[in-house]
């Protein structure tokens, strides 16, 4: 692929991932909280915000579609936060291969190794909020 052409995806990439954490942000900020701070609770749905209007804490019964909407946003931010991540290592790398010729590591590896660790701890990350989700309380 064309280096142009390659740096272009890249920053789109980092564009969307940016745009999702920034509406995850805002829509945070509207309903006071997110649903994996929250709970479900005689079968009403609760979001819990952290120092979003109060310091210890807020908590807001919303509907169902909003707490689960919420959820699945939660969840998406990570794999956003990895494209980002890898977006950036890729714009990263001939400058990381060119510092790293010689010595232990080399820059080739360096960027392996740290592309491989983004995407197991962001996958591990979100595995574990996909299995809360599953696990939730859901009323009957």
């Amino acid at each position: 692929m064309d280096r142009r052409k390659r740096n272009r995806i890249c920053v789109w990439l980092i564009i969307l991932g940016l745009s999702n954490f920034l509406v995850y942000a805002i829509i945070y900020a509207i309903i006071g909280g997110d649903a994996p701070n929250g709970d479900i609770r005689d079968g009403e749905f609760i979001v819990r915000g952290h120092f979003v209007r109060e310091f210890t804490g807020f908590e807001r019964v919303v509907p169902r579609w909003v707490w689960i909407y919420s959820y699945i946003h939660s969840i998406s931010i990570w794999p956003s936060i990895s494209t980002v991540l890898l977006a950036m290592l890729v714009l990263a790398r001939p400058h990381i291969m060119a510092t790293y010729q010689q010595g232990v590591i080399k820059g080739s590896t360096l960027v392996t190794v740290m592309a491989t660790v983004i995407v197991m701890v962001t996958s591990m990350i979100m595995l574990i909020f996909i299995v809360s989700f599953i696990r939730s309380p859901w009323p009957s």
